[in-house]
C-alpha cells in the first residue's frame, strides 16, 4: 500500500494514524525532496506539479516533493545550506556552471554512478553533445542537461527594407551587422538617434554570457574545460571586447554605456533598437506583442558563428540515502525523456537538449507552427558552454566587473580583461 492510500485510508478510518497504518504495511515509499528554481506560485510550478503526478502514477513506491527555491543563486544556496545540514535534497536543477563549484563543495555526486544497462548508455547517448560538454568533468557524468537555452539575433525586419536592406538577409559576420547596424539607424531632425542599430545587454548577469558568444565567434574561449584556467589576455579575447565597445564608441550603432538585460525585449518591442542579443526565451513574449515584422537569426561570426549555451541541469546530491538517489535517478529519466522535453519546449521556450524531442510528433507540430525555434537549434552544434570555474561566483563577478568597465569608458578593453586575469589567477591557483 503506498503511502498516498495509506493517507486515504487513515481518514476513511475516521482519523487512524498514518504511522499506525504503516507499522503494519511491509513497506512504505521513498519521498525525495526535488528542488526546482522558481518562486512559490510561478507560472512554471503547474508545469513541474503535472509531470510530478505523472512520474507518480507510473512510480506508485516513490513520492516526489517538490520545493520551488526561487531563482538559480536562491536555489543553489538553499541546497548548498541543506547539503551541510545533512539534509540534502536528492535532486536539484542547478546552473550548468555551478558544476565546479558543487564538485569542490563535495555535495553532488556523478550521475553517471546509476547509468548500468543499455538503456541508461542509450539514454545519455540521446543528449546533444554540446549540451553534455558542460556537465561532463575529469570523464565522469556530474549533471544531466533539461532546461537549456542559448541567445539568438532577434531582428526587426521592417526596419531592414526601410533602411534598404534585405529583410531576409540576416547578417553573417560582424562586420555585416555593423553595415546593417548604420542602415537601420534612425535619428531626429535634432541628431538625437531614436532607434539604434544593435543592442547586447551588457549589464552584471548577463553580460559573461553574452560575451563567451563573442569570443567564441572570434576563434578564442574564455576559459579552459577544467575550470582552472581563463585565457582573458588572449588577443583574440581582447579584441571581441573592443569589438563589443566600438559598437556605440566608433561605430554609433549601440546605445552609450551598458544595455540592460532586462529592458532589451521590450527596446525591441517600441523599436528603439532594430537587432538585439537575447534569449530563446523571449520568443513568445516577442511574437505576442510585435508590431511589425522580425526575423530570428544565429549570431554572426568573425568569421564563425558561434553562441553560448546557458540555463539549468539535474544534479543527485551525494549525502541523500541511496534509495533516494535512485529514485532521484529514475525522476530524472522520467523528466528527460524526449517527450517530456519535447512538451517543456513548447510550454516554456526552453530548448530541448536531446535530438530525438525534436522528431516527436508534438515538436515537429509545434516547429511547422514557429519555425523560429528551429533558428535556435540548428544553432546548437556551434554554440559553446558557458563560462565556468572554480569559485566560479568569484571569477564571473570579475570578469562581468571587467566587461562593465570597459563598456563605460572606466577601462579600455585591455586594461580591464589584463586586471581581471590577474585577479582570477590569485583565485584560482589553488585549483592548479
Amino acid at each position: 500500500m503506498t503511502s498516498k492510500l495509506l493517507k486515504k485510508t487513515a481518514v476513511a478510518l475516521g482519523g487512524l494514524s498514518l504511522a499506525a497504518l504503516m507499522a503494519g504495511s511491509a513497506w512504505a515509499n521513498t519521498t525525495i525532496d526535488f528542488y526546482y528554481p522558481v518562486q512559490v506560485g510561478g507560472p512554471l510550478t503547474k508545469v513541474i506539479d503535472g509531470y510530478v503526478a505523472k512520474f507518480e502514477e507510473a512510480n506508485p513506491d516513490i513520492d516526489v516533493n517538490a520545493v520551488y527555491s526561487g531563482n538559480y543563486n536562491d536555489t543553489t544556496t538553499k541546497a548548498l545550506t541543506a547539503a551541510k545540514s545533512s539534509a540534502p535534497p536528492a535532486v536539484a536543477v542547478l546552473l550548468a556552471t555551478d558544476i565546479f563549484t558543487l564538485i569542490d563543495e563535495d555535495v553532488v555526486e556523478p550521475v553517471d554512478t546509476y547509468v548500468k544497462t543499455d538503456e541508461d548508455k542509450a539514454w545519455v547517448e540521446g543528449f546533444m553533445p554540446a549540451f553534455l560538454k558542460s556537465a561532463q568533468v575529469d570523464g565522469n557524468l556530474w549533471s544531466i542537461p533539461f532546461q537549456r537555452s542559448t541567445a539568438v539575433l532577434y531582428y526587426n525586419k521592417d526596419a531592414f527594407a526601410e533602411g534598404g536592406l534585405d529583410p531576409e538577409a540576416y547578417p553573417k559576420t560582424w562586420d555585416e551587422m555593423v553595415a546593417d547596424g548604420k542602415a537601420v539607424l534612425k535619428k531626429d531632425a535634432s541628431g538625437q538617434v531614436t532607434r539604434w542599430g544593435v543592442g547586447i545587454p551588457g549589464n552584471i548577469g548577463s553580460s559573461q554570457w553574452l560575451f563567451g558568444a563573442l569570443v567564441a565567434q572570434n576563434g578564442a574561449r574564455l576559459a579552459n574545460e577544467e575550470g582552472t584556467e581563463t585565457y582573458l589576455t588572449d588577443p583574440k579575447v581582447i579584441e571581441a571586447l573592443q569589438f563589443w565597445v566600438d559598437l556605440s564608441s566608433k561605430d554609433g550603432i549601440h546605445p552609450a554605456g551598458i544595455q540592460e538585460w532586462g529592458t532589451t525585449p521590450q527596446d525591441f518591442l517600441e523599436q528603439r533598437i532594430a537587432m538585439i542579443w537575447t534569449t530563446t526565451g523571449n520568443l513568445t513574449n516577442i511574437r505576442k506583442n510585435a508590431s511589425f515584422k522580425f526575423g530570428l537569426a544565429p549570431y554572426p561570426g568573425n568569421p564563425k558563428p558561434a553562441s553560448v549555451l546557458g540555463g539549468g541541469n539535474f544534479y543527485i546530491f551525494k549525502g541523500a540515502p541511496d534509495d533516494q538517489k535512485e529514485a532521484a535517478f529514475k525522476l530524472i529519466k522520467f523528466l528527460t525523456s524526449d517527450e517530456i522535453l519535447a512538451d517543456w519546449g513548447i510550454q516554456t521556450g526552453y530548448i530541448a537538449p536531446r535530438d530525438g524531442s525534436w522528431e516527436t510528433p508534438a515538436l515537429k507540430e509545434y516547429a511547422a507552427k514557429v519555425p523560429e525555434i528551429l533558428v535556435a537549434k540548428n544553432q546548437i552544434p556551434d554554440s559553446v558552454p558557458e563560462f565556468s570555474t572554480h569559485e566560479n561566483a568569484r571569477t564571473t563577478k570579475v570578469l562581468n566587473d571587467a566587461i562593465a568597465a570597459a563598456l563605460t569608458g572606466t577601462k579600455s578593453a585591455e586594461q580591464a580583461l589584463t586586471d581581471a586575469q590577474a585577479e582570477i589567477d590569485r583565485i584560482l591557483r589553488p585549483y592548479r
